[in-house]
């Protein structure tokens, strides 16, 4: 078996540049689920307010659907897509039961 290829001292100019843009778009994703956590947690109290259920089926069906077709347009994986949108919606209901477990019931 022969040893491993060490890796060069510097890394290429290329795969660094390509490392910057990834991290870039990794820092836009945070910023990005954050906005989208902040609209959330007003819906999860809008909800509560209204008496309304922390989970909506019907608009999760929808928007997995919708998120679907986004990937396959724009050459992403919509298995992957699905399973992105399916953790964040997980953890946006749970938001949305804590929310609705600290308003007072009437």
């Amino acid at each position: 078996m022969s040893a491993p290829a060490e890796p060069p001292a510097e890394p290429p100019a290329e795969l660094l540049r390509l490392r910057g843009s990834i991290d870039n778009i990794d820092a836009a994703l945070v910023h990005l689920l954050a906005e989208r956590f902040k609209c959330t947690q007003d819906v999860g109290r809008l909800k509560a307010d209204l008496g309304l259920p922390p989970s909506d089926p019907g608009r999760e069906s929808r928007q997995i659907d919708r998120l679907r077709a986004l990937a396959a347009e724009a050459g992403l994986d919509p298995v992957f897509a699905e399973k992105f949108l399916n953790f964040i919606v997980a953890e946006v209901i749970r938001h949305h039961e804590d929310i609705a477990s600290e308003r007072p019931q009437g």
